[in-house]
């Protein structure tokens, strides 16, 4: 027995900013102080943004140390009305706070700025060893200091006078202990400064290197070509198959199901070469892409469809889809969004949902319109994509040639898809024949299958290969699939024969409960066990429904009722501070808990864990230098001799878990 005590003492408060110094990972990244600037850097942007600002100056100082300098309105240094603190002060010490709420009540400083997480600068504090701030306002250069975290503070006092010149400069020394390199990656600085220029018309970008020698290195930005110029540079000596086509369009004040603002602007050019996209959302570049991303490619998609249908261009038998039209699409995306989710505190991906609908809304018409108007580039991209389907049929074909020489008759309750293309076939394993009916309902016929499984999949872990398909259930999946089992690699090589294989995407779909993991960990005990290269290979994910769905009631015409998903506890809680935040009290906001998939309708089950462009899944990986430490796992908690293992397992462990009861 532990001797450890668990009592009124055990339990500690993080105050401040300790959260941030206690875990940096949940807030930033921690390879390189990279994000930290980025902090600053996007809260002169969104100065810019708002027509306060016509530059931004980073200086990388010989020391490792870092400022950002702006010619906006400064940060305010009154005392806040309510904390009575300086907001300057506050900004900097103070998670979720700043001036990137109320933005539907009119009292935000920022119509459109990077995101709701609230704690931008206050982590560039808590994981730098100083931070100094400069700020020019109201006829006065006012001054403050950081020190250790964040935690000793300076007082904030007037140190000169600058007349009508305002703005704010913050020289940052990150903490090294934080991070795995101290140094800001000039490279990755220099691509976001770029961007910035490129999305800000107008704004100056200027990055200075101090050099060992006394001199300065200096970098301007400067796009008068806006998005138009810049795919160019990225293309460099690649000619595009059709003229680059560039477009923004935002949403007006009468618009009924999206705030004045919201919209896009894009620029698109198709070439025989890949050539590397980028996407932004208030300025914040996602590299990961999101649900912008999707829109976009939803919205050029019917466009060259439509344009396509009504000349008359496709060939009898060919059907075009997404890929075909968009694979070889370079673009560069600038969202705008009110209130944007990412996934995570780094923003590398948008979550928003109401962006598919945004950006494909806005990207259509215009550019079915330019596609009518320009017949020829039109008829070029069409081109493009129809030879991109006519590959894609005849690979397709391959396969199904193959799966014609086998006898099995696929099982009775496998509700199978229309395409024969693997790369794009999904098949969903759904716990349950009334989850079962609800996905067949909720599913796309041409891509995706439903094979419902009735209970739990058998322990598969010691069934020998040679009695695996007595068992109906697995038999059922077997066949479904077009695969045999097989064993694992062995030095490099295997005895899978995944030629048959009928899907590229194996999907299991289950619960969000405790019943739906144990779904979830029976199969892919099976899959590990006697379909090992299924996993190998990248065939298998899980689905992540949603626990709770809130409903979020609309406010006035400019903000239509909503309906959001929360994955769990924690998300459900984010939530709901983000809309206590946006003005909401908690008895406006009705939120109920699914219990199971079979409660959600076809609509809902659809845009939250099947549709591309809105679900949730979660790709199943065997890194290979864990194979050792995998296999003596599975053994201990799936293996009929481990008892007494699994039980001082779980005393050992049981603290850990977070109960769903």
């Amino acid at each position: 027995m532990s001797n450890n005590r668990y009592d009124e003492s055990s339990f500690r408060v993080l105050k401040g900013l300790e959260p941030v110094r206690e875990r940096p990972g949940m807030y930033t990244r921690t390879d390189s102080p990279a994000h930290i600037i980025q902090e600053v850097i996007d809260n002169a942007a969104d100065e810019a943004l708002g027509g306060y600002a016509a530059s931004i100056h980073v200086l990388l100082h010989l020391d490792g140390s870092v400022s950002v300098t702006d010619d906006g309105r400064g940060i305010p240094v009154g005392p806040h009305p309510e904390e009575k603190v300086a907001v300057v002060v506050l900004a900097f010490t103070r998670l979720h706070a700043g001036g990137k709420f109320d933005k539907r009540s009119g009292k935000s400083a920022y119509a459109f700025s990077g995101g709701l997480h609230g704690v931008g600068v206050a982590v560039t504090n808590a994981l730098s060893t100083k931070v100094s701030v400069e700020v020019r306002r109201d006829g006065k250069i006012w001054s403050v200091d950081f020190a250790d975290g964040g935690e000793k503070v300076s007082e904030l006092k007037a140190i000169g006078n600058c007349g009508r010149v305002s703005g704010t400069r913050v020289r940052v020394w990150p903490d090294p202990k934080y991070f795995d390199s101290a140094k800001v990656p000039a490279a990755e600085l220099e691509r976001l400064l770029r961007s910035k220029a490129v999305l800000l018309p107008g704004v100056k970008v200027f990055l200075d290197i101090e050099q060992t020698d006394g001199t300065t290195l200096t970098r301007t930005w400067s796009y008068p070509d806006g998005l138009t110029g810049y795919l160019a540079e990225l293309a460099g000596d690649s000619e595009p198959a059709a003229p680059i086509y560039a477009a923004e369009k935002y949403a007006g004040n009468n618009d009924s199901d999206f705030a004045e603002g919201e919209g896009a602007a894009w620029v698109l050019g198709w070439f025989a070469e890949a050539i590397a996209s980028e996407s932004y959302v208030n300025l914040i570049p996602t590299v990961a892409g999101g649900m912008h991303e999707s829109g976009l490619r939803a919205g050029v998609f019917d466009a060259v469809k439509s344009f396509v249908e009504h000349h008359a261009l496709l060939p009898r038998g060919i059907k075009l889809q997404q890929d075909d039209v968009c694979g070889k699409m370079a673009f560069v995306l600038s969202a705008r969004l009110l209130d944007p989710q990412f996934q995570g505190q780094v923003k590398e991906k948008l979550n928003s949902r109401e962006a598919v609908k945004l950006v494909s809304g806005v990207v259509r018409d215009p550019f079915e319109i330019w596609l009518n108007q320009h017949v020829d580039a039109g008829k070029a991209i069409a081109e493009m994509a129809i030879r991109q389907a006519l590959a894609r049929q005849k690979n397709a074909q391959k396969v199904e040639k193959r799966k014609q020489s086998g006898v099995a008759v696929l099982p009775g309750k496998l509700s199978d898809c229309e395409s024969t293309d693997i790369t794009e076939n999904e098949l969903f394993l759904v716990e349950g024949d009334s989850a079962g009916g609800s996905a067949k309902m909720a599913r796309n016929k041409e891509t995706q299958a439903i094979l419902p499984l009735r209970g739990k999949v058998q322990n598969a872990w010691e069934i020998e290969p040679g009695r695996l398909l007595a068992n109906a259930e697995i038999h059922d999946i077997a066949v479904a699939l077009g695969v045999d089992h097989h064993g694992p690699d062995v030095e490099g090589q295997s005895d899978a024969d995944l030629s048959g294989l009928r899907y590229g995407k194996i999907v299991i779909m289950s619960d969000a409960d405790v019943d739906g993991a144990h779904i979830q960990t029976l199969l892919l005990t099976l899959f590990y066990r006697h379909f090992p290269a299924l996993i190998a290979r990248g065939h298998v994910y899980i689905a992540q429904p949603p626990l709770y769905r809130i409903d979020v009631p609309a406010q006035g015409k400019k903000r239509p009722a909503r309906r959001l998903y929360a994955l769990d506890d924690g998300e459900l809680s984010a939530i709901r501070d983000r809309l206590t935040k946006e003005g909401f009290k908690p008895e406006q906001i009705e939120m109920g808990r699914f219990k199971g998939l079979g409660e959600m309708n076809p609509g809902q089950l659809r845009e939250t864990a099947m549709d591309p462009a809105t679900r949730r899944v979660l790709p199943v990986v065997a890194p290979p230098d864990a194979g050792g430490a995998t296999l003596k796992l599975f053994n201990l908690l799936m293996g009929k001799g481990e008892a007494s293992g699994r039980r001082a397992w779980m005393e050992e462990k049981g603290h850990l878990v977070d109960a769903d009861i």
